[in-house]
């Protein structure tokens, strides 16, 4: 939240703070441009929502960091939900595989691979990878292929839509 001079359009800068003296809070800003002044006065029940939500009156010196509103709110899930620049490898797989009716990534593939289709398949983006080689997997055990071959990569790209 900003407070702007209604005259100049200029962002007001935080002149003082005091209290909370009796349950309430008085914040004052001034327009660094033509100097008028505003104060805010909060009563005991706004000042205690202030505190409770850990609010900081005044804004902050230093810029904020990329995503630090909703790496704060994670909590212990934080370090799972944020990686670096090339950290993303083989995961648990495409967090949407479970949106897809009837299919189930816990399924072993049982079907063999020649070397192209490996390498054909390796050509996939990581996060998409394990669901797309089990969906080809199931449809050559249902159509009892024991190898996936390239051929076998394009019946089941045209079979499934892939």
């Amino acid at each position: 939240m900003k407070f702007l001079c209604v005259e100049c359009d200029e962002a007001m800068k935080l002149l003082r703070t005091e209290g909370p003296d009796e349950g309430s809070l008085t914040v004052a800003f001034g327009c660094p441009r033509c100097g008028r002044q505003v104060a805010m006065l909060t009563n005991p029940w706004e000042t205690q929502l202030v505190r409770t939500l850990g609010v900081k009156v005044g804004g902050r010196a230093e810029a904020a960091e990329p995503f630090e509103q909703i790496r704060s709110t994670l909590g212990t899930q934080r370090e799972e939900a944020f990686v670096s620049e090339g950290e993303i490898g083989e995961g648990p797989g495409c967090p949407f595989a479970a949106m897809i009716p009837g299919f189930d990534s816990t399924v072993a593939g049982d079907v063999a691979w020649t070397p192209e289709a490996e390498a054909r398949i390796e050509r996939i983006p990581n996060f998409i990878r394990p669901m797309a080689k089990k969906a080809i997997e199931r449809f050559a055990q249902d159509k009892g292929y024991g190898t996936i071959t390239e051929a076998v990569m394009d019946e089941a790209r045209t079979a499934i839509g892939m």
